[in-house]
């Protein structure tokens, strides 16, 4: 029987936090010890009641050091959830109090800021994992598949539309400060610009057609697609059949076949918990591609678009 691991959480009291701390119990393990600046975290009772609580990053810290004394009690992964900023601290941080990290999207906002934490990974020995859940998706398997039997002269065209209603608290939040967001694409994309690159290969161009706070668009070129691309935040934006009804769209259309992946999201943190403890978890390098694609789309200047380019819904915007 497998010894089990002990985690550390930092940021348990936002949105994703719950799914790592299901994440960690699926998998046989423990959340010994959680941190947040904010104290709504009563989730916890019902997944892991033992695991230590801290609001002050200090406290945190010099408890898990304390943990390092006994081999029972030394912290072996700690899960990182907090806002994008704060990644390369926490993560970072995590590293050099001797454990493996786990991290949600975006992992860090640049590629240099993944050439840091790979030195950091050379200095302490340890390993950072990110969490690109997409890539365990059946449908998204299933489809990676269909593009590696094609002729090796096909390039499939595809529409990714991403719409996923926020309402005024977003604004005021950190995820509508693009300081710390780091914007639209980023925040709500970059798994999908992960997947585009996992399915597709390398990326050869990039182009921006719209770019704002609540929505962006562009074009994709990578060695097996033409991908226009739609992301919002905006209620506004829904299809007419799904306003009213639905907060979200999600469609992804593959050469005229529309790819349904609606389903099948719930255990994938899971999934990925468990290629990570068995040594096949996406690691530093593994996020590079997406994290250059998003760093490229916040610098791009916004063009006015090719034919056949440019999303349907991007007409609406001017």
């Amino acid at each position: 029987m497998t010894t089990p691991k002990n985690f550390a959480l930092i940021g348990a009291a936002g949105y994703i936090a719950p799914r790592h701390m299901r994440a960690i119990q699926d998998t046989g393990h423990k959340l010994a010890v959680a941190y947040d600046i904010n104290d709504s975290v009563g989730i916890i009772d019902s997944i892991a009641p033992d695991s230590e609580f801290f609001t002050e990053f200090e406290c945190f810290h010099e408890r898990a050091q304390q943990l390092r004394r006994g081999t029972a009690t030394a912290l072996d992964y700690v899960a990182v959830c907090t806002p994008n900023h704060l990644h390369h601290a926490h993560i970072a941080a995590g590293l050099r109090l001797g454990c493996d990290v786990i991290c949600e999207k975006p992992l860090v906002p640049t590629p240099a800021l993944i050439d840091e934490l790979a030195r950091v990974e050379r200095e302490t020995g340890r390993r950072v994992f990110n969490i690109l859940q997409l890539r365990h998706h059946a449908a998204i398997l299933k489809l990676r598949e269909k593009v590696a039997a094609a002729p090796r002269n096909t390039k499939f065209d595809v529409e990714l539309t991403y719409i996923t209603s926020r309402g005024k608290w977003y604004a005021q939040s950190w995820k509508g400060d693009p300081r710390k967001s780091f914007g639209i694409a980023t925040n709500i994309g970059v798994h999908f610009y992960d997947m585009l690159h996992f399915v597709f290969g390398p990326l050869q161009r990039n182009v921006v057609h719209f770019s704002g706070e609540a929505r962006a668009a562009g074009f994709l070129e990578y060695e097996r697609a033409r991908v226009r691309w739609f992301l919002s935040i905006d209620a506004a934006d829904l299809p007419d059949g799904v306003r009213g009804k639905k907060p979200t769209f999600r469609s992804i259309d593959v050469s005229g076949e529309p790819l349904e992946f609606s389903d099948g999201f719930t255990d994938l943190h899971t999934v990925s918990y468990r290629e990570i403890l068995a040594g096949r978890g996406y690691g530093l390098e593994d996020a590079r591609h997406c994290i250059e694609t998003v760093n490229t789309i916040r610098g791009a200047q916004v063009v006015r678009g090719e034919a056949g380019e440019v999303h349907p819904f991007v007409a609406r915007q001017t």
